[in-house]
């Protein structure tokens, strides 16, 4: 299984099929109601790391997984803040920011110095990365609603110039970002319902096989019999993987002794 580039220890260099497939898997169980605003609850870091090591053959750890998930949080917090301007628009097609002109860019970054990379920044999978983080940077969790959310995915400069025509700009970017308007206002009204299900979500049978496929010097017989404990008591699956890997056989050996 490809390591990938090591730039240190832990290193791991993202690739846009290894992006894809983690945003994919925090999508599905975001829409699950999987993610609270203490963060994402544990089995969804393992399905990630069992889907990026099974579709993208790269060993990876639940490290990797929170460290590139700092990045997607921090482009959704610079690019919605930019979006929710007048003069910024999201480029479909080019997968960057678009603005109407250079004086409203050179405007923009003098007051937000963060921000002074992303002209020509490419973002890829920005619906996904606006789905799950836009709940991360909500003011109020009953103040934004998933129309809010999409529409400042979306936001069109609606102002016009001093002689009543609307700039070219404003309208080029209009038609690349109104084919998806409709998609992302529908699949985040699907997250909502998702969301308004606060009843606890476990662990699915394969998150557990996997999860105890990782245990080293489990015979059949022991293997099996943490394996009904696990899909009876989804606490007991939480609380097994918050421990360091060093430390859950160890934990489970004790449940079977209970």
């Amino acid at each position: 299984m490809d390591k990938g580039k090591k730039g240190g220890r832990g290193y791991v260099a993202w690739t846009d099929d290894m992006d894809e497939v983690l945003l994919n898997t925090f999508v599905e169980y975001f829409n699950k109601g999987d993610r609270s605003q203490n963060g994402w609850k544990p089995h969804v870091y393992t399905a990630v790391v069992k889907n990026i090591r099974e579709k993208c053959r790269v060993e990876i750890t639940k490290d990797n997984i929170i460290s590139r998930s700092k990045t997607f949080d921090k482009h959704y917090a610079v690019i919605s803040n930019m979006l929710a301007t007048s003069g910024f628009g999201w480029d479909w097609e080019k997968n960057r920011v678009s603005v109407d002109s250079d004086k409203v860019w050179e405007e923009y970054v003098e007051k937000h110095k963060e921000a002074s990379t992303y002209r020509h920044k490419v973002i890829k999978f920005w619906d996904s990365i606006s789905i799950v983080y836009c709940k991360d940077h909500a003011t109020g969790e009953a103040s934004r609603t998933a129309s809010e959310c999409s529409k400042e995915m979306t936001k069109e400069d609606s102002t016009t110039k001093e002689d009543g025509s609307t700039s070219s700009a404003s309208l080029k970017r209009q038609r690349s970002d109104d084919s998806f308007t409709s998609m992302i206002s529908k699949k985040m009204d699907v997250v909502v319902e998702a969301l308004k299900d606060d009843g606890p979500k476990g662990p699915t049978a394969d998150e557990i096989r996997v999860a105890l496929d990782d245990i080293p010097e489990l015979d059949e017989d022991t293997y099996l019999d943490l394996y009904d404990i696990l899909t009876s008591n989804a606490r007991k699956f939480e609380s097994m993987m918050a421990l360091p890997m060093e430390r859950r056989r160890r934990w489970l050996l004790k449940q079977l002794k209970k």
